[in-house]
């Protein structure tokens, strides 16, 4: 079993030029795929194994995230199935010479754990036990659009 905290991860990314669209802002592909990544690194946390992306819910760019901003991005995983796990994660603007954050981009993504072999393999149990697990994981089932 895993308890869910274990899974956390945060991760931040300075939006440089080369990150850019003509509008000076993080480019929506590259902010999905900082996602993807810190994803893939709560769910090989949770599981043990290498994990794959299989499956991205719709993602809505609510704000953009300006070059010289930091994107700050959060995953945990909320549920498991046989070999499959679900991530939270959402991504913010942050500023940080004033540490201001807001909430830029939020999604759901399913990946899966493979063996050595690339085959699909079990993963553990996840536990939520303490308070802010429990508020983690409900957090995430409500904005889960799949459920």
């Amino acid at each position: 079993m895993t308890d869910l905290i274990e899974t956390l991860v945060e991760n931040r990314e300075m939006v440089q030029p080369n990150h850019a669209n003509m509008l000076d802002t993080a480019h929506g592909g590259t902010v999905m795929k900082w996602m993807d990544e810190v994803g893939a690194m709560s769910a090989m946390l949770f599981a043990g194994e290498t994990c794959v992306t299989a499956r991205v819910n719709q993602m809505n760019f609510e704000r953009p995230i300006h070059v010289g901003d930091t994107a700050y991005i959060t995953a945990y995983v909320y549920d498991a199935g046989t070999s499959s796990i679900k991530v939270r994660l959402v991504a913010e603007r942050e500023d940080l010479r004033t540490r201001e954050r807001e909430m830029t981009t939020e999604s759901y993504f399913v990946y899966v754990a493979i063996d050595n072999e690339k085959n699909p393999t079990a993963v553990p149990e996840l536990t939520a036990d303490s308070e802010q697990e429990v508020a983690l994981r409900q957090a995430a089932l409500e904005g889960d659009g799949d459920r």
